[in-house]
């Protein structure tokens, strides 16, 4: 495997237990290499009430399918 797509074809073929050990030696490879967490991500309050009235209602749409 030579190309990230082939590499990516192989890890979506992995059980879940084995994509999470990839992930984990990513990680220490990251890390161990000096690599910087992305910033945080900020949201306004305005998109996160969104997402809540979002998923009430999408919630509300399952409880009440017959």
């Amino acid at each position: 495997m030579s190309t990230l797509a082939e590499i990516e074809m192989a890890a979506d073929s992995l059980p879940a237990e084995q994509k999470q050990e990839l992930l984990l030696f990513l990680a220490t490879r990251l890390r161990a290499a000096g690599a910087r967490l992305p910033e945080p991500r900020e949201f306004t309050s305005d998109q996160i009430s969104g997402w809540i009235a979002e998923d009430e209602a999408d919630m509300s749409r399952l409880r009440t399918r017959p």
